[in-house]
């Protein structure tokens, strides 16, 4: 680092405070981004408590997850569930328990495996979640419509990144390539 001077520094040089600022200027971006990402958790965590209200009054949002989780399929047994929402054993047992007694899920023999069970949504569960979705889609497409489709799609990767992580890039490109 050169002594300090109290002559301007020449256009063209390379000047010290830039190069400081920058640390200072990512910090602050990453500060935003973690600002907006906790107001964006809100707000899902809010469309969660609404959806789970349209399905049943006295489903939790949790339960709203373990319903849609089996009603699309994408997880139709406890361990399953476990998985794809990432929590513990004794949640979604209770949460199955209450889904049931709502007349919303039924237990029924796996066809592949007799001795297995799987969880199937009731005609009743596929209404209301179709009814609950609706709703959440149209204000999603409201937001979301506005963007181009190559702004949608760049967002959609920038989240995927930021989900998995750069080491789970299949493509070998960084984000900002």
């Amino acid at each position: 680092m050169s002594a300090p001077t109290d002559e301007p520094a020449r256009t063209g040089e390379p000047a010290d405070e830039p190069a400081a600022a920058a640390v200072p200027d990512i910090e602050q971006a990453v500060a935003r981004v973690e600002h907006e990402l906790g107001r964006l958790f809100a707000r899902i965590r809010v469309s969660w408590r609404e959806a789970a209200t349209t399905v049943h009054p006295d489903l939790q949002p949790l339960g709203y997850q373990v319903l849609t989780s089996i009603a699309t399929g994408k997880a139709t047994s406890a361990g399953a569930i476990i998985e794809r929402l990432q929590t513990d054993k004794t949640a979604v047992s209770r949460q199955v328990r209450q889904l049931e007694q709502l007349g919303l899920v039924e237990s029924v023999r796996d066809p592949d495996d007799r001795r297995a069970r799987v969880l199937v949504a009731t005609e009743l569960a596929q209404e209301r979640v179709t009814a609950a979705r609706s709703r959440y889609e149209a204000r999603l497409a409201e937001r979301l419509g506005r963007w181009s489709q190559a702004d949608l799609d760049r967002f959609a990767e920038m989240l995927a990144e930021l989900g998995g992580g750069a080491s789970d890039r299949t493509d070998g490109k960084t984000p900002a390539s």
